[in-house]
């Protein structure tokens, strides 16, 4: 007698993308336990599973807190011909929605800026090149760690850098450059570790980045060094701890951590927004 076909339909193993029945115990591709179940398909692990849409809600959420920080600077907002500072939002703008540094730190006691500040920016220009430098180097650092990973080094290098910014002095600050250096520290660790020609050829142009980083800061006024500095150094050594995926699969630790750093932001960042537009 023929088994009877299953009733449930196929669907995309949420890690490789590939079809599989929605009732396998384990993907026949990637061996992930339970593709088909219910919370693989949720908002954040769905995000974890796939590197294309993390990299796009990232950069959506940049893009929305910018438009905020514009909609809540109203008429202060800047429209100077200099276009360092063409719509540039409010210092009281970006304040309530989670710049960093002494004075949100030690005036209002607000530590969740470390996290909130990298989805902030000071004008077009610092958005568009920050934006383009993470769609950059972000999918490979997808590529060479995992998704899980990815969302950790983002979110704790970019963390370390504002708080290495604050113990400087740096009295307020923004961007998401901290956490992009904190990717490109996790690149230059993994070229230099890997080693052969093709990990020589990804040291020698992510260390190239570096460098005009850091020139960069030293002649663009205003730069947050302290900030790009401690995020590479963070990515350096997160990369030294959590291991590549040529050396090590994601393990749970990486998961649950990735998943702590997903329901994190979101939660810093809609305190934030509901601090901000809600009056208290």
């Amino acid at each position: 007698m023929n088994n009877p076909v299953s009733s449930k339909r196929p669907l995309l193993c949420p890690r490789c993308r590939k079809l599989v029945s929605a009732d396998e115990s384990h993907c026949p591709y990637c061996g992930l336990t339970a593709p088909g179940s219910r919370w693989r398909h949720g908002l954040g692990t769905s995000l974890l599973m796939d590197g294309d849409r993390l990299v796009r809600a990232i950069l959506v959420a940049n893009i929305v807190l910018y438009l905020l920080t514009l909609m809540l600077s109203g008429r202060g907002m800047h429209l100077s011909a200099n276009p360092l500072a063409f719509l540039a939002p409010t210092s009281n703008g970006l304040l309530a929605l989670g710049a960093t540094g002494t004075i949100p730190i030690d005036g209002y006691h607000r530590w969740w800026t470390l996290i909130a500040a990298s989805y902030l920016h000071g004008g077009l220009l610092h958005i568009l090149f920050n934006m383009l430098a993470l769609r950059q180097i972000a999918p490979f650092i997808v590529q060479t760690y995992g998704t899980h990973r990815m969302l950790v080094l983002y979110t704790l290098t970019g963390a370390a850098g504002f708080l290495l910014s604050y113990l400087a002095g740096v009295r307020f600050t923004i961007g998401a450059s901290a956490a992009i250096c904190g990717l490109i520290g996790a690149a230059l660790y993994y070229g230099k570790s890997r080693g052969g020609l093709y990990g020589q050829a990804v040291y020698r142009q992510v260390g190239g980045w570096a460098l005009g980083i850091i020139l960069f800061g030293f002649i663009v006024p205003g730069i947050n060094n302290w900030a790009h500095g401690g995020g590479m150094a963070a990515g350096i050594l997160l990369g030294l701890s959590l291991g590549y995926r040529e050396r090590s699969r994601e393990t749970a630790v990486h998961r649950w951590l990735g998943i702590l750093c997903l329901y994190g932001t979101l939660f810093v960042l809609a305190w934030a927004v509901f601090g901000a537009l809600v009056p208290g």
